[in-house]
C-alpha cells in the first residue's frame, strides 16, 4: 500500500501533476487553478451506485445520438485556468473532441467540458461543490448540474443566468446542450 502526504498549500506544475497522477493511478487527484492538490476520498456504496446510474443514462443517450463523448469521474480535464478537474459525469461535443490531438486525448484533455454533473457525496461540502461549479462556468461549461441526493435538490448552472434550484425533481432536461436527453432522477434518489 502506498501513502501520500502533502504539505499544506503545496503546489505543482502541470508536468508534476501528470507525474503524480501517473504514479498514483488508484487515487482521484485534482488541482485548483493555483496548483494546490486536492485528494478526493473514494466514494461509498450509495454514491458509487448513483454515479453508475448517472453515467449509464448519459452513455445510453450518447450512443443513440452520437453527438459527443461521455466521461466518467476518473477523467481529469485541464481547464483554461490551469485547474485539473474531474466531474462525476461530463460530456464534450463531437466537434470539440475531434479538434484535440491524439496526445491530448490520451492525457488530460485541455478543455472545459460542455456539460458536467457533480454528485454530492457525504464527504463533500455544498460550498466546495458550488465553487467548483462556478469554476466550470468561468471556464466555459454550457450546462452543469449539482445534484444533492441527501436534500433532494438540484442546482442548474448556465452561463449568464442565475443558478436555478429545483427541489425533488424527478426528471431533468438536457435542454439545447444535450438535445433529447432527460435524466430520470428516480434512479438516483
Amino acid at each position: 500500500m502506498n501513502t501520500i502526504s502533502i504539505p499544506p498549500r503545496f503546489r505543482v506544475t502541470e508536468e508534476q501533476f501528470q507525474a503524480l497522477a501517473t504514479a498514483n493511478q488508484d487515487l482521484r487527484i485534482e488541482s485548483n487553478a493555483q496548483g494546490e492538490l486536492i485528494i478526493m476520498p473514494p466514494t461509498g456504496g450509495n454514491t458509487g451506485k448513483r454515479n453508475a446510474q448517472l453515467s449509464a443514462q448519459f452513455v445510453i443517450w450518447n450512443n443513440q445520438t452520437q453527438l459527443g463523448e461521455v466521461f466518467d469521474s476518473s477523467t481529469a480535464f485541464c481547464l483554461p485556468n490551469g485547474a485539473k478537474r474531474s466531474p462525476d459525469v461530463s460530456w464534450v461535443t463531437k466537434e470539440r473532441w475531434d479538434e484535440l490531438t491524439p496526445e491530448q486525448k490520451e492525457t488530460f484533455p485541455p478543455l472545459c467540458p460542455d456539460f458536467v454533473v457533480e454528485l454530492r457525496s457525504p464527504t463533500d461540502t455544498i460550498q466546495s461543490l458550488r465553487e467548483k461549479m462556478q469554476e466550470y462556468l468561468d471556464n466555459g461549461i454550457r450546462l452543469g448540474w449539482l445534484i444533492d441526493p441527501k436534500n433532494r435538490i438540484v442546482e442548474i448552472y448556465q452561463p449568464q443566468q442565475a443558478v436555478k434550484v429545483l427541489k425533488d425533481p424527478q426528471i431533468l432536461s438536457g435542454e439545447d446542450v444535450l438535445p433529447g436527453f432527460s435524466l430520470n432522477l428516480k434512479l438516483v434518489w
